[in-house]
């Protein structure tokens, strides 16, 4: 069970840094505007997926309910679903394994 706990570990780990890179390397038009006092900058699902996975796998309760707050339930869900499919693929490629193995031992399930 250690060695899952640590893969997991290492899996979101590896995902915040690429998610870091990715946020100070891609300039978003707007970014840099002032906006009127009061007016909330808008999310994206990917981001709202991305905040609240992180969270979760932090314990940050407050933080996940504020991602969750940004896009739609369903919205949330797909982007989610989406980050799930490419840490499965980018864990896979790392360790030389087919997504299915991978996502069986991330979810503890005997191979299939």
């Amino acid at each position: 069970m250690t060695g899952f706990l640590r893969g997991i570990s290492g899996l979101f780990r590896g995902l915040r840094d690429f998610f870091a890179r990715v946020r100070t390397a891609v300039h978003l038009p707007g970014r840099d505007e002032p906006r009127a006092p009061g007016v909330k900058r808008r999310h994206n699902i990917f981001e709202a997926a991305a905040v609240h996975v992180a969270a979760c796998a932090e314990d940050d309760d407050e933080r996940s309910a504020e991602a969750a707050e940004w896009v739609s339930p369903e919205a949330l869900a797909f982007g989610i679903n989406e980050l799930a499919c490419r840490a499965v693929i980018a864990l896979a490629r790392e360790r030389s394994e087919s997504p299915q193995t991978v996502a069986r031992d991330l979810l503890n399930l005997p191979v299939a």
